[in-house]
């Protein structure tokens, strides 16, 4: 089937009569075109079913109306809860997003930021605070907003819209120690060119509270936490408490353990970050720390487009992480 060749300035201002520039200001600037003049070229307009490319538009008025995201992935639904709040505000407010994926790699980061420069984005929103030598520089070069999510920091180059991932790693170590639990597996994702999870880990090292901590870094995904589990010591060196810096981790341990027949949380606590959606529907619930990624959308679609819209560069917001007690966490302090 022959596809019809979509219409141009060209073939509107034929079928009017009059010259390409005419019907720009007709489109641009109609009260500066007669009457008669703009009703032709309105009417060809309609005949030929012309529209205007976002290209177009953003040669004529200099503002392309699009912001960019940098992500790791789209794997892990955190992102997702993220990126659809995101969406959804940037676009009541007339913007569109376009969103890349960067594997936590920063030369991919670097690769990708300058693409979506390339093509007229008018803010970034970036995850967490590592980038690749020449990054700041390409910001520089292009003059673009910038925000960073997943992190919070009064003394990043740009303003941060996140958590202390300190804190929320503390918050649920303590939650662990106050259920009498002192010997404790930490799993987590790589730590190279990821300063959140960095940031995670030595909030637990240095909490100050009477544990002691053993840790296994895995791939961040299902499988991770699986291999980390069959990794574990047994015997009287066997941890009574799992600590995953990631849900998604904790979902692959929770695996696991059911496979080894070792009961949650009768013969093994569990705990996890993010509280995912599945968490509250797994067997047993999972005790997680709950992190505002739909708020920090919404946040950050405030921030980006007040700063591209009026030029108010926004200061960093630290949003509130929070405790979510379930049923794969128990007390073994004895009340005797």
């Amino acid at each position: 089937m022959h596809r019809r060749k979509r219409a141009n300035l060209r073939d509107v201002a034929e079928r009017s009569g009059v010259s390409v520039a005419t019907v720009s200001r007709v489109l641009n600037t109609p009260m500066r075109v007669s009457e008669t003049t703009r009703s032709r070229v309105e009417d060809a307009i309609r005949d030929l079913r012309f529209t205007r490319s976002a290209a177009a538009r953003a040669i004529n008025t200099g503002r392309s109306n699009t912001i960019g995201a940098l992500i790791p992935t789209l794997d892990h639904a955190i992102f997702a809860k993220f990126l659809g709040r995101l969406e959804q505000d940037l676009s009541a407010r007339g913007l569109s997003l376009l969103v890349s994926t960067t594997g936590s790699d920063p030369a991919v980061e670097l690769r990708k930021a300058e693409a979506l420069l390339d093509i007229g984005v008018e803010g970034l929103i970036v995850s967490g605070m590592d980038h690749a030598q020449g990054f700041d520089d390409l910001i520089a070069r292009f003059g673009v907003p910038v925000v960073l999510t997943s992190v919070y920091s009064q003394n990043a180059r740009y303003p941060t819209i996140g958590y202390d991932n300190r804190s929320v790693a503390q918050t649920a170590l303590g939650h662990l120690a106050d259920l009498g639990h002192r010997r404790i597996a930490v799993i987590h994702g790589p730590t190279a060119q990821n300063d959140r999870t960095r940031a995670r880990i030595a909030g637990l090292v240095t909490s100050g509270l009477p544990v002691e901590l053993s840790f296994a870094e895995g791939r961040l995904g299902v499988s991770g936490g699986v291999q980390a589990v069959v990794d574990l010591p047994r015997g009287a060196n066997r941890p009574t408490a799992i600590l995953c810096l990631s849900d998604v981790l904790a979902l692959g341990a929770l695996f696991e353990l059911n496979r080894q027949g070792v009961a949650v949380p009768e013969d093994m606590s569990l705990m996890g970050i993010d509280d995912l959606a599945w968490a509250r529907s797994s067997a047993p619930g999972l005790t997680t720390v709950r992190l505002p990624a739909e708020e920090m959308g919404a946040r950050t679609a405030v921030a980006i487009s007040a700063w591209v819209a009026e030029g108010d560069r926004p200061r960093s917001e630290r949003l509130t992480e929070e405790l979510i007690t379930r049923a794969s966490t128990r007390s073994i302090v004895s009340t005797g």
